[in-house]
């Protein structure tokens, strides 16, 4: 007897539904409905089988799930492109006769936009976001992004939009000609009818392609110069922002065919890049920080409804903030009643602006606001399922600390501190509960920036680990898994890379040149603007707490000398430079201060090239996170990368100082942009 097989239909992604003279185009690849080789592929066939009906009069492309399509398959990336290619299935769409409609929902993003830009109109649920982040991975629209976004919009909205990456509401595109209509429900059923009103018209017109509308005149003829200029500082360095310019630019001098050939071009020259690649690596990076791997698998996290907060300093309130702006109640502690009144000001305050900004509306701080409860009792904290200890940066403070919250919290509770050097293990040890404890390391301001470190002691729990996790990305942050050890991952790299930094200045550089060949190289910031604008004293009292500070006479011996002269930085108008009337300036008393400090130790001062500066302070930053993988400290050399990137200015188009170490840039003979 011979076995037959039932033949297996493939499960296709895009599937197309008559709905009376319309044809509707369903795309269905969950999560995202991403542009996979099998969607471009429905795509075109679909298109193709709705234009041959002659009983078809309109064309609707729509999707399934949360959102539109949101972007290209990032299965895909790095790997030869498969047919058909994207440009090809929008041009096909965009040279349909019968007219075509997108209708929009979610985040619509990247090729999706693209994929919009070439139907013929959109209609829109509100709220819908739209936008082409291709810069953030060192692209540029490469499916003619460039070239329909402008003829749309403007020239100056295309410009903002594809150099920034950042998305824009549908309510603004609408404004500016975009989106046809923007609905508050049923999308599908009014794109349906959108469609059927252009299938019933007697005297049907062929539509008009976005590629046949007329390039926008530019009024301003140094419109492209500005923006080159403007770029060149906001992106230094980076080689996508000044690509877009130059395809949107190109819009305005050539035909369509013409223009799009040259998008082509600039897109292949970004994905061939060291940046473009360095960008994707910080990527998929920032995705893989979250895979604990090595966690039990059975291991569920805590739920958290209500946390508590510390300290109503700057960091406390900022912690808060986070909380209750995911939805989450806070009770916020401080022992002194006008101190807590000062810290709810604040938040009131940081509220208020995010109101201002168009941030949020006041409904929403509102909300956020009768989230927040101060009092002066840790008795208040008995119900809360996690507490964060924000207090001042003192060993013996913070022990103090968690034996009451140890006293009075209830047995599941978990305990974190927000410290950012000193030891979690010796933290724990004064609690009954130490697989309970953990750090919890936000970055100032603690609402505005992205990384959280989540630093596991000795005896923490997996499910008090992954809890943390969890609740990182539950409040918008990027958590980061680090182990114990002064500063975990980031200030201890930080702190090599400033102890480089006073070398250098006492081996004959200024704060000046050194600041100013990092800012060239791609730092947001240099090493000694970082210094005055933090606090010098911060880092000073933080090195009194290392136990393993290095007996060198020179390690941090220029820093230390102007915190012992009272030069604290902005906050005293006197740090490594000078600030009157709040404007900084080099200052030659501290150049001359340098220069009698090397004598006394004998360094010999001498001309530094700024390659050399940048070499110095980057194999620093390398040579700390090779240490801090050897030792476990860290999960992957990936999490090194996005700590920097997410804390502490590192260029993105660089990679991270891991990445970097293995780059072909690392091994050039002069380290410099």
């Amino acid at each position: 007897m011979t076995n037959k097989l039932t033949p297996v239909t493939p499960v296709t992604p895009v599937k197309i539904v008559i709905e009376g003279s319309v044809a509707l185009i369903n795309i269905d690849n969950p999560p995202v409905n991403a542009l996979s080789q099998a969607v471009r592929q429905g795509l075109m066939e679909c298109v193709a089988t709705a234009n041959s009906d002659p009983n078809i009069g309109t064309i609707v492309i729509a999707c399934s799930g949360r959102t539109f399509v949101a972007g290209a398959d990032i299965s895909e990336f790095g790997k030869p492109p498969l047919e058909p290619h994207l440009p090809d299935v929008l041009n096909a769409i965009e040279q349909s006769p019968k007219p075509v409609i997108a209708a929009l929902h979610g985040t619509v993003l990247g090729g999706g936009f693209e994929l919009a830009l070439s139907c013929h109109y959109r209609i829109a649920l509100a709220g819908t976001k739209c936008g082409l982040p291709e810069v953030t991975l060192g692209l540029i629209p490469g499916a003619g992004g460039t070239q329909r976004l402008p003829r749309l919009c403007g020239i100056e909205k295309a410009l903002e939009m594809i150099t920034s990456g950042k998305s824009v509401v549908v309510e603004d595109l609408q404004a500016f000609g975009v989106v046809e209509s923007v609905v508050g429900e049923n999308l599908l059923g009014h794109a349906i009818e959108y469609g059927a009103q252009f299938s019933s018209q007697i005297d049907r017109k062929t539509p008009v392609p976005t590629s046949q509308i007329p390039a926008p005149v530019v009024t301003n003829s140094q419109l492209f110069d500005q923006w080159r200029a403007k770029l060149a500082r906001r992106a230094r360095g980076q080689l996508a922002p000044q690509n877009a310019i130059q395809a949107i630019e190109n819009t305005t001098l050539y035909c369509f065919p013409e223009a799009l050939a040259k998008e082509r071009e600039l897109f292949v020259e970004c994905r061939n890049s060291s940046q473009s690649a360095a960008m994707r690596h910080a990527f998929f990076a920032e995705r893989q920080v979250a895979k604990l791997d090595f966690l039990k698998t059975e291991t569920q996290a805590l739920p958290i409804a209500k946390v508590a907060v510390i300290g109503a300093g700057t960091m406390g309130c900022g912690i808060a903030i986070c909380f209750a702006s995911a939805g989450i109640a806070v009770r916020l502690l401080e022992l002194k009643a006008e101190n807590l009144q000062r810290g709810l000001n604040l938040i009131a305050e940081r509220y208020a602006q995010s109101v201002d900004s168009d941030r949020i509306d006041s409904q929403t701080r509102d909300q956020c606001l009768a989230l927040i409860q101060g009092t002066c009792l840790y008795e208040d904290l008995a119900d809360v399922d996690l507490v964060i200890e924000a207090a001042f940066e003192n060993a013996e403070v913070k022990r103090d600390i968690f034996v009451q919250l140890d006293q009075v919290c209830k047995p599941s509770a978990i305990l974190a501190s927000n410290t950012s050097y000193l030891d979690i293990n010796a933290i724990a040890e004064v609690t009954a509960r130490p697989e309970k404890v953990l750090g919890m390391h936000f970055f100032s301001p603690a609402h505005i920036m992205k990384l959280l470190e989540v630093v596991r002691a000795h005896k923490t729990d997996d499910q008090t680990l992954l809890t943390a996790m969890k609740l990182g990305k539950r409040i918008g942050k990027i958590a980061v898994p680090v182990g114990v050890c002064y500063g975990f991952v980031g200030n201890r790299m930080y702190s090599a890379y400033g102890a480089a930094a006073n070398q250098l200045l006492l081996e004959g550089a200024t704060p000046e040149q050194v600041d100013q060949a990092m800012e060239d190289w791609g730092m947001a910031m240099g090493p000694f603007a970082v210094a005055d604008l933090s606090g010098i004293d911060i880092g000073y009292k933080a090195r009194r707490e290392n136990p393993h500070r290095p007996s060198d006479p020179s390690f941090f011996r220029p820093a230390d000398l102007l915190v012992q002269q009272g030069r604290l930085g902005q906050k005293t108008e006197a740090g490594f430079y000078a600030y009157p009337g709040g404007k900084k300036q080099p200052d030659p008393e501290v150049i001359q201060l340098i220069i009698e400090e090397a004598r006394r130790l004998k360094i010999p001062q001498r001309i530094i090239r700024p390659g050399d500066i940048q070499r110095r302070l980057i194999t620093a930053l390398i040579k700390e996170g090779e240490k801090i993988l050897e030792q476990g400290i860290a999960v992957r050399a990936a999490d090194i990368d996005v700590i920097w990137l997410n804390g502490y200015g590192f260029p993105r188009y660089r990679g991270g100082p891991m990445y970097f170490a293995n780059s072909s840039e690392f091994d050039s003979p002069a380290l410099s942009s």
